[in-house]
Parts: structure tokens; sequence; C-alpha cells
């Protein structure tokens, strides 16, 4: 076990390695045709279109179903995402065109009417997948012209749907759905009304290579206007930042240089005054915190996670997420991060033997819950949630079997090898100064010196400096904007980082200035204070941008975001607390203590 201390080397090396290899682009294989060949067509989900986590099967509506309906095979991380595709009713061969083809006839009972009726009501869309490329539409329209009382609203059924594809040679290069806003099926009042669904086709040939097939949604978030919004953002966040830090810099080095100045004199004449300030709690900076287990375990799973962030935005920057890669990232988030349990195990462990911890299995345990069990809590309810609404986002039995038996026979492993590995490292925690006995008394400090005034002003400047980028990755996420822009998220990402280490170095000075040495816990819960700010900003999008509404899509948002904004905290938090210890380290080591 002597080698072990380079097991988060391998691991990480393993780990890049394997997710050059398993992400290989879907549209890099052949899709070629002969005129008449048979070109999938899939129906994926239909939903209220404001709610994007509300989403259920395609024929749980009414619509014309096929004979036998195909349910096609899917991978984790499109069930996942809610994706369940299955053959369409509709039938579009290479370059074979139809006009008004019947799909059926049908009545529609009044069960049927009031149930397409609520649909069309929320703004309901279907959406397929036509040779891999994505179709959307609406179901239907509701004619609000020159009407104030909704009970005077006219409800319409779209039994029309026609289909532009584009082709170059024997390819699919693009495909389009337009609803005919003259043939609808009225649906305003509780009757039996016959529907007959029909579709046309038409083909037209284009010069676009296959290869650049996915641009056009890639396009959408790289439009000048927006682009110049995110430039605007970073040169924002860059010009706050060099300003803010470049500030508090100047105040730091020029206090510190005095205190050396002051330090070195005292030296000289230690009997004749008293030592003040940061050097005056020398012999207790260095005091392991309370509940270290507990910190050390906060430390490892932060690690985990911002490992995890680093290589999701590798793959990013490679193109593994283009639009429409369906459950890309959630395959990746999945498999990394159980892959990336075992650098928690060690992280954690080590760290904790260096505070001269003794039940390092506990922490251990402590370590593998501490993220996952929060996740899986919130997992365990809304997916019920979602059994009740019979949603999409209800997870089979199998696919949970799947996950448990990658974290039973992946994660766990790595985290217990990574612990095991921790602990025969040996480290020891490297100290400038010794620790005194007994604890100094901290003075009286006025309120703004609590741990949450200080949380908020560490949590402020890191928030400001990403939150019109965040917008964007909201309107992404819980909503159909396609985000694609990952150089620019990187550059934000970084810009995070720094001010995040940054102010909670400069908290923490002023913190020991004020004789205060119980700077561990406080470094950490400022660096990680960020993510408080973005759960608050949840709170402004649900309300004030966006129309999510209804139980199911409120607790899906509040819920997943919580957990998405704890992992924040974590690594945030250990960030803070790595660029602090840094900084506490060096400043001791600068001057002499007895």
């Amino acid at each position: 076990m002597k080698n072990m201390g380079d097991f988060p080397t391998f691991l990480v090396v393993g780990l890049l390695i394997f997710s050059c290899l398993s992400y290989v682009r879907s549209d890099a294989s052949d899709h070629r045709y002969k005129d008449g060949d048979a070109v999938p067509l899939y129906a994926n989900k239909v939903g209220p279109f404001h709610n994007p986590s509300e989403t259920y099967r395609y024929f749980d509506l009414p619509f014309c179903s096929p004979d036998h309906v195909t349910e096609k095979r899917e991978a984790l991380g499109e069930v996942l995402n809610g994706d369940r595709l299955v053959s369409a009713p509709y039938k579009l061969n290479f370059k074979e065109e139809k006009d008004s083809s019947v799909v059926c006839k049908k009545q529609l009972s009044k069960d049927e009417v009031a149930f397409f009726r609520k649909a069309v009501d929320k703004d309901y869309y279907f959406q397929m997948y036509y040779d891999d490329l994505p179709i959307w539409g609406f179901i239907g329209k509701v004619d609000k012209e020159g009407k104030t009382d909704p009970s005077e609203y006219k409800y319409f059924l779209f039994k029309h749907i026609q289909f532009d594809v584009l082709y170059n040679k024997d390819r699919v290069i693009e495909v389009n759905a337009r609803m005919d806003p003259h043939s609808l099926v009225d649906l305003t009042e509780d009757k039996e009304v016959d529907a007959q669904f029909m579709y046309s086709v038409k083909w037209k040939e284009t010069d676009t290579p296959f290869e650049k097939r996915m641009d056009k949604y890639s396009m959408s978030s790289s439009l000048p206007h927006h682009l110049e919004i995110h430039w605007f953002s970073i040169i924002n966040s860059c010009v706050t930042v060099l300003l803010l830090t470049g500030f508090l810099a100047t105040i730091l080095l020029r206090v510190l240089k005095n205190d050396f100045i002051k330090y070195g004199q005292d030296e000289e004449a230690a009997d004749d005054q008293e030592e003040t300030g940061w050097k005056y709690i020398h012999g207790d900076v260095f005091r392991f915190p309370k509940y270290k287990s507990l910190f050390a375990a906060a430390l490892g799973s932060g690690t985990q996670l911002f490992t995890l962030t680093v290589f999701i935005f590798m793959l990013a920057l490679v193109g593994v997420f283009y639009p429409y890669n369906r459950g890309a990232l959630f395959t990746a988030l999945v498999v990394i991060y159980a892959l990336t349990s075992g650098i928690a195990g060690y992280t954690a462990t080590s760290f904790y033997c260096q505070l001269e911890g003794n039940n390092w299995v506990r922490n251990l345990l402590l370590t593998g819950c501490l993220f996952c069990g929060p996740l899986f809590l919130t997992f365990c309810f809304l997916n019920t949630v979602a059994i009740v609404y019979s949603a999409t986002a209800a997870l089979p039995f199998g696919t949970i079997v799947v996950i448990v038996l990658i974290w039973t026979l992946v994660t766990s492993p790595l985290l217990v090898l990574g612990g095991i590995a921790g602990k025969n490292s040996k480290a020891e925690f490297q100290a400038p100064c010794r620790t005194t006995k007994y604890p100094r008394e901290i003075p009286p400090l006025p309120w703004y010196r609590s741990a949450v005034p200080q949380m908020a002003m560490a949590g402020f400047l890191p928030f400001s400096a990403i939150y019109i980028e965040l917008y964007y990755i909201f309107a992404s996420v819980w909503g159909h904007r396609i985000y694609t822009i990952y150089s620019i998220l990187f550059i934000v990402f970084i810009i995070l980082l720094i001010v995040t280490a940054f102010i909670t170095v400069a908290l923490t000075y002023f913190q020991l200035a004020a004789e205060d040495h119980e700077w561990w816990w406080r470094s950490f819960l400022c660096g990680g204070s960020t993510g408080i700010f973005i759960y608050a900003y949840c709170l402004y999008y649900y309300y004030a941008r966006s129309d999510m509404s209804g139980f199911m899509q409120t607790s899906f948002f509040f819920g997943y975001m919580a957990c998405i904004c704890y992992g924040f905290f974590l690594m945030l938090g250990t960030v803070g607390f790595r660029a602090s210890l840094l900084f506490v380290r060096h400043i001791y080591r600068s001057i002499k203590c007895e």
C-alpha cells in the first residue's frame, strides 16, 4: 500500500480515458437511405409547455395509435431525462411525398374531448424524433380573440400535420412540423366529436452537409444579441472582480506588510509590549475544529463534486453535449460521480487522519452519505410524486435497480478503496506553529462579525459575478431554450472560483485580526454561501421569470434545485477552505512563532 498516495492520480487518468472512450457522437453513425426506405419516426412525450418536468407518454392522450406500438430501447441517460420513445402512427419513407394522408378516423367521446380540451388549455406540446432529429409542435390552440371571459374561449385540436423534410443525397438533414391552422376539431363543448387525423409530407433537397445538420439547434444560443449579453456579463464580472480583488489585495498586502514589520519589531521588544492581532492567537489558529469527522466528510464530498464539475466541463468543451444528444448529460453525471467517489474517500479519510481522528470507518460512511443521502431522499419523494401523476419523470423499476447496482458495485467499493488509501497515506497536518494546550478566550465581537453576516458578505460577491449567466442556464434546464456556449460558461466558472477563494481569504484575515481563531468552519461556510444565494435566485426565477405551475413541477423545481445548490455549497465551501488554509499557513510561516 506504500504507493497508494498516487491513488487519485491513477483514478483521474483512468476516468479521463473512460470518458473519452465512452462518448461517441450519435450522429456520427451512418444514416443512409434509398428511395422509399422506412426512416425511423418515434413519438416521445407530451406535456404542458411551461412545465418542463411534467411530461407524459405520447399515447396517454387519445391520439391515433398504431396496431402494434413498439418501444425503442433507451440508454440510462434517456430514461433519466424522461424520454419514452415509441413508434409513431405516421409513415415518412425516404423521399416519398404524401398529401393529406389519413392516419385514422376516430369518434372522440365526451371524456376524450374534455381530456384534449384540458391539454390544449395548458398549452400541451408534443415531441417526436425523426432520424434522431427533434420535432416539436402544439396539439391545439385556444381562441381568445375579442373575449375577456374565459368561459367564452374556444378550444381547438389540430388534426393535420405538415412535415417538411430536407435531404442531401441519401441522408436526412432537417425536419419541421407545421400544424394546419384551418384543419381543426372544435373541443369547446362536452359532446362526442368525429375527428379525421391526417398528415402531409413534402421533401426538398438542400446543400447542407450531414455533419452540420445539428448546427441549426446550436445557432439559437449563439445569435449575436445573445452573445452580446453573454460577453457583457463576462466583462461586467471581470471588471467587478478585478476592482474588488485589486482593492482587497492592496489592503491585505499593505496591512500584512505593516503586520510583518510590527511583529518583527515586537520580537526585539517582546518584554515591553503585549502581542495583539492575528499573531497573538498563533497558538490557537491551528487548533483542530469541532466535529472534525463532519468537516473532513464535507471536504471529501466537495472535492469530488469539484472534480465532477471539471470533467463535465471537459466533455462539454469537446462537444459531447450537443443539442438533443438525449440523456448524454445525465449519463455523464451518473458515471463520473460513481467513478470519482474514490477521490471523496481519499480526501476525507486522509484529512480526518491528519486531524488525529480515530474512527475513520465512520468518517467514510459519513462521506458516502453526506451528498448522496439528501439526494436519495429527495429522489424518493419526487419519484413518488411523478408516479402519482403517471409522468415520464417516474423512473421504471429496472432503472432504479441499475442505479442501485452502480452505487453498490462501483461507487461504494471505490469510496472504500479511496478511504483505505487515505488512511495509509500517513500524511501529517503541516502547522507552522505549535498549538497550545488550552484555547484562548475569543474577545466579544460586534454582530456583523458573526457567521451569518459574514456568509452574506461572502456569498454576494461571487453570486453577482454569475447571476446573468444563471438566467440562461435556468432557461435551458427548466425551459426549452438551448444552451451551447460552454466556453463562456467555463470562463464564468473560473471567475466564480477566483472570487470565492479571494473573498474567503479576506474574511478569514479580518477574523484572525479580530483574534477569533475559529476560522475552519467559518471559511467553509463563507465559501459555500453562494449556494444559498443561488437557491434564493430560484425563488425569484420561479415567481418572476417563469410560468411554471402545479404541485409536481413546483416540487421538482425546488427539490432538485435544493440538491444542486447543496452541491454548490459543498464544492465552493471546499474551495474557500483550501484557499484560506494556504493563506493562513503562509502568513504564520512568515513570522517566528514560539
